[in-house]
């Protein structure tokens, strides 16, 4: 029995089936179902009926089910929900920023819209910047922020009209600071403003209340920040038999669950809610997050739902606060849109940076991720610090090749005695086949000679394959990192390639990585039984096609490595071969 060959089948076909595993876990097992409701109209309206559990923290009053989406504090007066007037150019405030591109909606002060200038829709397409957030027919995706509880504003009659001095508002050049103020008039002594404060380069909008009390009662009220999407597919799925479809859903950190994913899926069957210290809450997709960090010294309230009106949502609520007669007081928290920027997300908030997943193998993707990061751009992150090294590549793709070259050279001994083992399997191949034509019809009798001739040659038959599986977690970290890793993004590598996050257009590089693959092979021992030749034969054809589908940069990783495994192995067959 040739020991080395199946033996090596097997690793090759772990190689593949774990390959496929892991890109039908990206794939398959968080894709998302197609939509089950309309979407709903693009006028910002009062929130829909869900059955969320009001906190517990917050106020005295009877625990009831809210009548609209919006989370309850207290018992609300029996009202029908209002029903959104026609849209027209007064009801949304405009903002940009070098970052950011929003609409605020003045029916509540939510953020209905954001879009990213840096990050472009479509390759090449500079003056169409990628939409995160929106309200329109393809998908309602809001942020949405409030007053409930005994005095808020935000109840089951409608949400509060607010007022702005301007429809739209810019970061004008040299200026580092932009402060858009909705103001609130309630009629009954208290002045409400709502303000987003934004700054130049940063994806973080720091949203603020401010009530002043000029009544002779106390106010109360709590703070509120929630994300709703409906259930439509992420727009950065490729679609197709092997197209990315990646986890759309939400993620939380709360002081006993670090990070935590919902799909949206299973909150129908358990919603979830939690109590903690500080806490976020995000929506997370390909390669971009949405976010609300509440203030982490109080406690606040964590709820994650499936609403009657078909919403996913996703919410904080602050404690209730009290405002005595001729007192002000501010509430206010964080909202993140943009880039899975692990590095940014980092100095955010503790974890949020989890929600760039690298699954189970992250403690070898991430020093990959640094690595490649450095290579590209010359800085090195290690525990929240950076390291100005300076000489990056300034290309991603040559970051793939030097990476490649970086690992290559720490399995560099691994893989020789690997290669050694596989060039004496190479020399024993007559001596195999001999023993085959002696003893082939008593299986038990070649067995037992084939392996007195690997004690006799000082061979391992398993040898050339230990080596190979060893790399496996190294590889499928890699894949991980390409994968989820923002940066790489419409990152292109030169000539035909303008994308490594995609796959090849051309199938040059899936091609180029069969032919290495089957010229590999070639140095190889042949297989004595024919069965095994025509399987093995198949190899380097199968991989091609699982290729045809995946990330370039991922391609170009492989089919570098295998061209530094065809030099290394060829070398070192050379040197048997003469010693022989």
């Amino acid at each position: 029995m040739d020991i080395q060959r199946y033996a090596l089948m097997i690793a090759l076909a772990l190689v593949g089936w774990m390959t496929l595993v892991e890109w039908n876990t990206f794939r398959l097992e968080h894709a998302q179902k197609p939509a089950t409701v309309q979407a709903a109209p693009v006028q910002a309206a009062p929130l829909e009926n869900t059955a969320a559990p009001a906190p517990t923290d917050i106020a005295s009053a009877p625990q009831l089910a809210a009548p609209s989406d919006l989370p309850s504090v207290h018992a609300p007066e029996p009202a029908v929900v209002a029903q959104p007037a026609a849209k027209t150019d007064s009801d949304t405030v405009h903002i940009s920023t070098d970052t950011l591109q929003l609409e605020i909606s003045l029916s509540g002060g939510d953020i209905v819209a954001v879009s990213l200038p840096k990050f472009h829709a479509e390759l090449g397409r500079t003056d169409l910047p990628f939409r995160l957030l929106q309200q329109t027919a393809d998908r309602n995706y809001t942020a949405q922020s409030g007053l409930v509880g005994p005095d808020g504003t935000d109840t089951a009659k409608g949400r509060p009209r607010f007022t702005s001095a301007k429809t739209s508002w810019a970061l004008a050049d040299g200026e580092d600071t932009l402060v858009v103020t909705l103001e609130h008039a309630t009629g009954t002594g208290i002045a409400i403003l709502k303000r987003y404060t934004f700054k130049r380069g940063s994806y973080v909008s720091d949203l603020e209340y401010t009530i002043e009390n000029r009544s002779t009662k106390n106010w109360q009220a709590a703070l509120f920040g929630q994300l709703r999407r409906d259930s439509s597919p992420d727009p950065s799925a490729t679609g197709g038999a092997l197209g990315i479809q990646p986890f759309v859903g939400f993620a939380s950190r709360t002081v006993e669950e670090k990070y935590l994913k919902h799909s949206f899926d299973s909150l129908p069957e358990e919603p979830y809610n939690a109590q903690t210290a500080g806490g976020w809450i995000a929506l997370v997709q390909h390669y971009f997050v949405s976010a609300w960090i509440p203030v982490d010294s109080q406690t606040n309230r964590i709820d994650m739902l499936h609403s009657d009106s078909g919403f996913n949502i996703a919410r904080f609520t602050s404690p209730l606060v009290t405002v005595q007669p001729g007192a002000t007081a501010t509430l206010g928290a964080r909202f993140y849109a943009g880039p899975k920027d692990q590095y940014r997300l980092f100095d955010i908030s503790p974890g949020l940076d989890l929600t760039v997943d690298y699954g189970w193998l992250w403690w070898i993707a991430q020093p990959l991720f640094a690595l490649l990061y450095f290579f590209a751009t010359g800085k090195l992150h290690a525990f929240g610090q950076v390291i100005e090294i300076g000489g990056g590549a300034g290309n991603w793709g040559v970051a793939i090749i030097l990476l490649t070259l970086l690992v290559k050279g720490a399995f560099f001994h691994l893989s020789a005695a690997s290669y050694r083992s596989m060039a004496k399997m190479r020399k024993l191949q007559p001596k195999m086949l001999e023993l085959r034509d002696r003893y082939g019809d008593d299986r038990q009798k070649l067995s037992q000679e084939t392996m007195d001739l690997y004690r006799k040659e000082k061979v391992n038959p398993l040898g050339g394959c230990l080596p190979i599986l060893i790399q496996m977690p190294v590889f499928l970290s890699l894949y991980w990192v390409l994968l989820e890793s923002v940066e790489l993004r419409q990152a292109p590598l030169g000539a035909w390639i303008h994308d490594l996050s995609v796959m090849d257009p051309y199938f040059v590089l899936p091609l180029l990585m069969g032919a290495s693959m089957y010229y590999q092979q070639k140095l190889n021992p042949p297989p004595p039984d024919p069965m095994q030749a025509k399987v093995m034969q198949f190899m380097p054809i199968i991989f091609t096609v699982f290729f045809l589908f995946f990330p370039a940069g991922l391609v170009l990783y492989w089919l570098v490595n295998n061209l530094l495994s065809i030099s290394q192995q060829w070398v070192i067959t050379r040197q048997i071969e003469r010693e022989n």
